[in-house]
């Protein structure tokens, strides 16, 4: 999603074997950008006038303008393609269908079934480890096979099934997107 907002935009890797990218940054003041095409979902935390929320985005398989509100600030765990919820199939958040997780109180939001504490941009690995601890996190190998080239040991179905249900995309709409993506870097660079 939001790759190119504003210029404060700060990124640092994970020790999660699970995430691509960990970012923040703020809007100094508001304005609209288009939401690239990514293969990735993303759980962003916004703090906008005094409010938290946590928001699920999605994979996007096509380029949307988005617009943002002066004075917010964004907190992202951007997941490596293959990582997925056990108990939210990606297919349901595809494309813009964010989903924001209830309020618990101003420092907390429910997320299946428990309240948990809003993570921020220092302590998100240790969110992460409880995410995954307590198996609301997952990694689907058939992933990494598919985009290394190796031939998983299961029936071409299952392995269409297993894509899907861990991304939220075809293999092809995948590799469209990556396809999409080198063409605009190779044009922006």
């Amino acid at each position: 999603g939001g790759r190119s907002m504003t210029v404060n935009f700060e990124g640092r890797p994970s020790d999660s074997p699970f995430v691509e990218r960990i970012w923040r940054t703020q809007t100094e003041q508001a304005g609209s950008f288009i939401s690239a095409a990514d293969v990735h979902w993303e759980m962003v935390v916004s703090r906008y006038e005094g409010k938290t929320t946590l928001t699920v985005r999605g994979p996007e398989t096509k380029a949307t303008p988005a617009s943002f509100p002066a004075g917010c600030e964004f907190f992202g765990i951007n997941f490596k393609l293959g990582t997925y919820m056990p108990h939210l199939p990606a297919k349901t958040v595809v494309d813009r269908r964010d989903l924001t997780l209830p309020e618990a109180s101003s420092k907390s939001f429910w997320f299946h079934g428990a309240a948990w504490q809003f993570p921020d941009f220092e302590n998100a690995d240790t969110f992460l480890n409880r995410l995954v601890h307590e198996g609301l996190l997952a990694h689907e190998p058939v992933v990494d096979a598919v985009l290394q080239g190796r031939e998983p040991d299961l029936s071409l179905r299952a392995v269409q099934y297993r894509f899907l249900h861990a991304t939220g995309l075809t293999q092809t709409a995948v590799r469209q997107i990556e396809r999409a993506q080198l063409a605009t870097a190779l044009l922006v660079g």
